[in-house]
């Protein structure tokens, strides 16, 4: 068996939100403003619910009075169970790597990432995963959004304002994390908007593609 074929991805889906400087950067006045007057200080995390889960070539369905937007992000998948892992030992817990579209509908508080906006059917699809071993500078990988073929999103991981093995030494502060779980590492600045009947393709290097054709519920 292959090292490919150990990985699991059958686990928990936790999201991070702002891990972009350039989307972060957008937002910073706001965040100093009423109610919060203050930026957040650890990782604003979000759930992706198992009813989430889609796969390359699926259907994804949108409501006819709601805005579908792409979300461009690497997943990083769990290898080995772990709590409480200091980030210069995180990486021997990570399996792999894998191409994920966290969609969304328009977010009204990054603070408090909104059920709704993430968690209807089949938001969250799941590529192929890549072994951590066959991954090379991570810190600079480009992610890309085609719908229809044309290229509408384009950012990179250097701009990741925490890097995975930050990441997961603060989120295991708190609570474990079990193989198979998948941490979304956040998406650039620029989520684009998906109409019905749209093709839509994530690519990202050394990682592959997912590609979805949206379709308005009830069609």
């Amino acid at each position: 068996m292959s090292e490919l074929n150990r990985i699991s991805t059958d686990g928990n889906i936790f999201g991070i939100a702002l891990n972009y400087k350039c989307l972060y950067g957008s937002l910073q006045a706001q965040f100093n403003e009423k109610p919060y007057v203050s930026e957040p200080k650890k990782p604003v995390l979000f759930i992706k619910t198992p009813n989430t889960r889609n796969t390359s070539g699926s259907p994804v369905v949108k409501k006819k009075s709601e805005i579908l937007q792409a979300g461009p992000t690497i997943g990083v998948v769990i290898g080995k169970s772990t709590t409480r892992v200091s980030k210069s030992d995180a990486a021997a817990h990570i399996a792999g790597y894998v191409v994920v579209n966290e969609l969304s509908l328009p977010e009204e508080s990054y603070y408090r990432p909104a059920i709704k906006a993430k968690c209807q059917d089949g938001f969250c699809v799941v590529g192929t995963p890549v072994a951590a071993s066959e991954v090379s500078d991570l810190s600079n990988l480009s992610l890309k959004v085609f719908v229809n073929g044309e290229l509408k999103q384009e950012g990179t991981t250097a701009n990741w304002i925490r890097t995975p093995e930050q990441i997961i030494e603060e989120i295991s502060e708190y609570m474990p994390l079990n193989e198979g779980d998948i941490i979304l590492t956040g998406t650039p600045l620029g989520r684009v908007d998906l109409n019905a009947g749209d093709e839509v393709r994530i690519e990202i290097d050394q990682l592959g593609s997912v590609t979805n054709t949206i379709q308005e519920e009830g069609n």
